[in-house]
């Protein structure tokens, strides 16, 4: 894999927020309101919006990346040592680094180096940013969905066949 370098969501690419973000960090998109980012359905994406999106979701694109996301943001504390990471993948531990080092460089989570070990956190603007813009306009964002316990059927299946 090349070397990859993610521009977060509504920051210049030569920013490097170190711990995650700070203080002055803004949802400002240079007119002077606090919408970042219009929702797909409610304009036309210009090029560069649409190049930023895209190297985040790039970032959730494999499902090490999007597990691993998932385990930080929902970590009791809000945080979460690489120690209690890696045990739950079949990977060796600079390959789960790699994976962070991706999704800290898209924005999506932030770390704190305590002695030996490194602790993450999510960094929820950049995922409130990604659902505002796949929520449609005048719409509250649904609910998480858990997976169907049984495999969908198209109508026309009879019951108890699997696709």
């Amino acid at each position: 894999m090349s070397k990859q370098e993610f521009v977060v969501l509504g920051r210049s690419a030569g920013t490097d927020d170190g711990a995650g973000g700070s203080a002055g960090d803004s949802t400002d998109n240079g007119a002077g309101d606090d919408v970042c980012c219009p929702t797909l359905l409610s304009a036309p994406l210009d090029e560069e919006t649409a190049h930023e999106l895209a190297r985040v979701f790039k970032a959730l694109g494999d499902p090490v990346r999007l597990r691993l996301l998932s385990m930080i943001a929902s970590r009791d504390g809000g945080e979460v040592c690489v120690c209690d990471l890696t045990p739950a993948f079949d990977l060796s531990q600079p390959t789960i680094s790699h994976h962070l080092k991706l999704l800290k460089q898209a924005g999506l989570i932030g770390s704190e180096r305590r002695g030996t070990w490194v602790y993450y956190r999510l960094l929820p603007e950049t995922t409130d940013r990604l659902a505002a813009v796949l929520t449609r306009p005048g719409t509250a964002p649904a609910e998480p969905v858990d997976a169907p316990a049984e495999p969908v059927r198209a109508p026309s299946e009879p019951a108890g066949t699997a696709p």
